[in-house]
């Protein structure tokens, strides 16, 4: 039985394996991750083998927690990958994204990916049915754009997000800035979908990330959404350390 743990800037993930399969997981808190994975390990005392990866510095406290309770690995630059990684600059591409990637080859091996990722930033992934990572992009994210809009310029506001009350037009400068951001990022994504498809004649869409859910209502080109995509990912990686 595996564990999969993403540690993320304001939440952990986490996933429980069992023959390949996910059987629960959770989010929470980093602050509180030591008592959630304890009572984790309390009710799955078949875990064996865990995996964790950081977005940023993991506290030494809960590294040391998972190396005393589990065989544990940290996803980093270095690990084997179960993808041909064609990135120009392997060791500048993060972690998150790798295992994303690793995810799209876990679940869709013979399958052309484009793996939509819209979070903190929208990054867009792209893996052959050969297994071969091309490279992807990077853009700012939905909260992204709503704050540089209000730090780089003298007077529009700072606003929260959330659904506009006028569409597709705004007749408030609220919901033009919430229209203008949201649809600007629902077009961004459709166009590479679109574009993919064109190149593709089969071509499965991943959408994940923080807003999959809300954009996910919105895009117009069939997509996948699939919130807990990176713990497959983690996963899939874990079990070629274990068999390699």
């Amino acid at each position: 039985m595996n564990l999969a743990i993403d540690i993320g800037n304001t939440l952990v993930k986490v996933g429980v394996f069992q023959h390949n399969k996910l059987i629960f997981n959770d989010q929470f808190q980093p602050d509180s991750a030591i008592q959630k994975l304890e009572r984790i390990g309390l009710n799955y005392p078949e875990i064996s083998n865990a995996i964790y990866s950081a977005s940023g510095k993991t506290e030494d406290k809960l590294e040391a927690y998972l190396s005393s309770n589990f065989k544990a690995y940290q996803l980093t630059h270095e690990t084997p990958v179960n993808f041909t990684n064609l990135y120009q600059t392997p060791h500048t591409l993060g972690l998150d994204r790798i295992a994303l990637v690793s995810a799209a080859q876990y679940l869709y091996p013979n399958k052309n990916v484009l793996i939509i990722d819209a979070g903190t930033c929208v990054t867009i992934d792209f893996k052959t049915d050969k297994g071969v990572y091309q490279g992807g992009n990077i853009s700012p994210g939905i909260q992204m754009r709503l704050k540089a809009l209000n730090q780089y310029t003298a007077k529009l506001p700072l606003v929260e997000f959330q659904s506009p009350t006028s569409f597709p037009l705004g007749k408030n400068t609220r919901d033009a800035i919430l229209n203008g951001v949201i649809n600007g990022v629902v077009y961004e994504i459709d166009t590479y979908i679109s574009r993919y498809k064109s190149e593709c004649t089969d071509l499965t869409v991943i959408l994940t990330g923080g807003n999959q859910q809300y954009l996910s209502t919105k895009l117009k080109s069939g997509i996948f959404a699939d919130s807990k995509f990176q713990l497959f990912g983690l996963h899939a990686i874990l079990e070629k350390i274990l068999n390699d």
